[in-house]
């Protein structure tokens, strides 16, 4: 696919929020050129008033690469930050989570909270996620149309993780709203660029001190969340701090919540490009369940990238890199990656084998909650295919204006 707006590596500046504002062929065109002719080039530091000017970042687009990165954690690491921009001190507490670290201290946290998303686990969440699925469509069929994305694609993974960790009802919408502010930083509709920092620190600030609260809860009272068990857990006398909890937390929010979100919004909007693929899928669904969602996912992507920093002088199939470069390993790109992917601007909700990395690429920090997620994209479209198989995107998606979450942040639809 390309588009009118790159013709060659002349036009392609990632690090411009003109490029991240583009008609999504534009960007589709402009990786696929990256792919081809310079799949690890070097861009300027994206410029913020909130930021100090950075050295620059190494764009990784090829499936190859992105792979080989990510399986060599002693060379390229995750402690530095996941995102191109510095971290503020005033955010370790929120931000600071495993998603930040490397082994032995990530080990150490992953071995703690993995056993909350096994597939057993998932499993025994499965008739909970199928239910509130049904719910949502109950109300759907009510309404006869909607925003998609905040009635149906945000409420599901939403209320699933706030009844994972114990998050009463009344507080799910405080948590929605805040962790729309800090990941939809660079974007006007939740983060005015002038108030960004005191904006994204303060929601930051209001979620990690929720979870206070709710530990300390749970500790004097526990029950049978997440929460309770995280709190109350003791693995070869191993325990999360409370500034650990909080920082699990702010990245349950955005692995489990929001990615999530993105995926099934942009399902809709698939089916309703391909109506060929939405037919042959809801006319055999469990056939294609699982390779309609793996699909999905790959072509949402809702991770755009992931940032590793170089601990050393090394080299990546060829490239030579010092130590402290930042490397973006672009995911939305590997998973267009044509020696990869027949086809891969194509929805195909049979493609199989599908090794995408929209779950991150194989490595100590491939996503946890990957199950999870599977099980709450299946469960919505399952619903959706069966009770309202008119649905279709009734207008354009209104993204989400970022470089770092593929968001869409609101889509009509419509039942006929």
């Amino acid at each position: 696919m390309r588009g009118d707006g790159v013709t060659g590596l002349g036009d392609i500046d990632l690090s411009k929020g003109g490029f991240w504002a583009a008609p999504y062929a534009d960007r589709a065109a402009a990786f696929e050129v990256l792919r081809r002719e310079k799949p690890i080039g070097f861009f300027a530091e994206p410029r913020v008033r909130w930021a100090r000017p950075g050295p620059g970042f190494y764009a990784v687009t090829r499936y190859a690469d992105v792979v080989e990165a990510s399986r060599r954690p002693e060379d390229f690491s995750n402690a530095e930050g996941v995102m191109v921009f510095e971290r503020p001190p005033e955010s370790v507490e929120f931000f600071d989570s495993m998603i930040n670290m490397d082994d032995p201290r990530h080990a150490r946290l992953r071995r703690i909270v993995s056993r909350a998303f096994t597939p057993s686990m998932i499993e025994r969440l499965d008739g909970e996620i199928r239910q509130v699925a049904a719910e949502i469509v109950d109300d759907l069929l009510e309404r006869g149309g909607c925003d998609f994305v905040t009635e149906v694609a945000e409420r599901l993974p939403l209320t699933i993780i706030c009844r994972m960790m114990g998050v009463p009802e009344s507080r799910h919408r405080f948590v929605a709203e805040r962790t729309n502010i800090i990941l939809g930083a660079g974007d006007s509709e939740y983060t005015p660029e002038e108030d960004q920092p005191v904006t994204i620190l303060t929601a930051a600030a209001e979620l990690a001190g929720m979870v206070r609260e709710l530990a300390a809860e749970r500790v004097e009272s526990p029950g049978d969340d997440l929460t309770s068990k995280l709190v109350n857990a003791n693995i070869d006398g191993e325990k999360l701090t409370a500034r650990e909890l909080g920082s699990f937390f702010g990245i349950l929010l955005q692995a489990g919540n929001e990615t999530t979100r993105t995926a099934i919004s942009h399902g809709l909007l698939l089916l309703t490009e391909h109506p060929d693929q939405k037919r042959l899928w809801a006319g055999d669904f469990e056939r294609y369940a699982a390779t309609a969602t793996e699909e999905i996912v790959r072509l949402a992507s809702p991770i755009i990238y992931m940032r590793r920093t170089a601990t050393r002088d090394c080299e990546l199939n060829g490239h030579h890199f010092s130590k402290g470069d930042k490397l973006l390993l672009y995911y939305w790109s590997a998973n267009r990656d044509e020696t990869v992917f027949d086809a891969p601007d194509r929805f195909d909700v049979t493609r199989s084998p599908n090794p995408h990395l929209g779950f991150g690429a194989p490595g100590p920090h491939y996503c946890l909650g990957a199950h999870l997620a599977r099980s709450e994209v299946t469960a919505v479209f399952r619903e959706l295919l069966a009770r309202a198989p008119g649905i279709h995107a009734a207008g354009e998606p209104d993204r989400l204006r970022s470089n770092f979450l593929n968001g869409i942040k609101h889509l009509p639809c419509s039942l006929s």
